[in-house]
């Protein structure tokens, strides 16, 4: 019997976008579910009703979230077009940037694009010594784990079209190709894949989306 698989998402989550990346990269079936997060459904409820949160796989009908999480079970589950290098010691360092990215790029943009005046002023340093860090890493790379899109490139890879998105509505820079040449390399290759470009939620709608978080309430 086929896998049944289910995708509940968001139009614009960032942490869907991994999910939907990670099954086309596998060259696997699913159905998308559209979540509407001010009105979450009962499905969404049933199926994550701790975080009460998306992106939630549903594998024939056994729900899985948390995004970094799901992408290990999709790594585990369907083992084509790995997103992991067989090394432990290297698959180790992809979790470990994985989680960086969530756990200190992501909270250091957010901390800007939230809060205004010298709060704002304050955080930028900290979004650019994340930046210089990934940076470091990719040196001499085209993607993380080298000449294919891997588990780090997932997670990192909503930089490569929100992160502009942010620096429009927020009016700040945080990437140019002087100050990250890697960085901006990597971005460029990561766009350039056909799963990663058809799946971008519309640029227009997304910046609308961001300035209504950031307008004075």
């Amino acid at each position: 019997m086929a896998d049944e698989l289910k995708v509940i998402r968001t139009w614009s989550s960032r942490f869907g976008l991994r999910i939907i990346w990670a099954l086309q990269l596998k060259g696997l079936d699913y159905e998308t579910i559209f979540e509407d997060l001010s009105q979450k459904s009962p499905q969404l409820l049933q199926y994550n009703p701790i975080y009460k949160k998306v992106p939630v796989l549903v594998h024939n009908g056994k729900p899985i979230s948390e995004s970094l999480v799901i992408l290990e079970y999709i790594e585990d589950t369907w083992k084509q077009n790995p997103l992991l290098p067989e090394d432990p010691y290297e698959r180790a360092m992809a979790r470990f940037w994985a989680k960086f990215v969530d756990d200190k790029l992501l909270k250091s943009v957010n901390d800007v694009l939230f809060t205004k005046g010298k709060e704002q002023e304050e955080g930028i340093p900290k979004v650019m010594e994340n930046l210089k860090y990934i940076e470091e890493e990719l040196e001499g790379k085209k993607f993380f784990g080298g000449a294919t899109i891997g588990f780090t490139d997932i997670a990192l890879g909503w930089t490569a079209n929100l992160l502009g998105v942010i620096e429009e509505v927020a009016g700040i820079k945080f990437i140019d190709a002087q100050k990250f040449p890697q960085i901006s390399e990597w971005m460029h290759n990561f766009c350039d894949v056909p799963v990663i470009k058809a799946n971008w939620p519309p640029r227009d709608k997304l910046v609308t989306k961001y300035q209504a978080y950031v307008a004075p309430k």
